[in-house]
């Protein structure tokens, strides 16, 4: 299932997260590894400073893992919808990236 996270990100913690995503400390956890630092380094920030992005998962709930081994640390108020997969991207496409130096253009 894919899903359309938004979060509250910590901002004392953000240059930490980035320092963990640029050096891919999280790719390796298994089984969200790579989706969850695909989807955090293309990462999206709203006007209301909310962090929003897509991942698969299909953990019961949604982003267990994910959560307490990385999400919790750097977020809060951490909601999901369901969605196709790439509607979450599309979505989120014209707000600025959370992590400008990280993502793809």
């Amino acid at each position: 299932m894919y899903w359309l996270v938004t979060a509250l990100p910590l901002k004392d913690r953000l240059a930490d997260l980035e320092e963990q995503l640029r050096a891919e400390t999280f790719v390796d956890l298994r089984p969200f590894g790579k989706s969850l630092t695909l989807g955090l380094a293309g990462a999206r920030i709203d006007p209301d400073g909310m962090a929003t992005w897509e991942e698969e998962d299909y953990c019961v709930p949604p982003l267990a893992q994910e959560r307490a081994a990385v999400l919790d640390k750097y977020f809060t108020g951490i909601e999901v919808e369901a969605v196709d997969k790439g509607d979450g991207w599309r979505q989120i496409s014209k707000l600025p990236p959370l992590f400008p130096s990280l993502s793809e253009s």
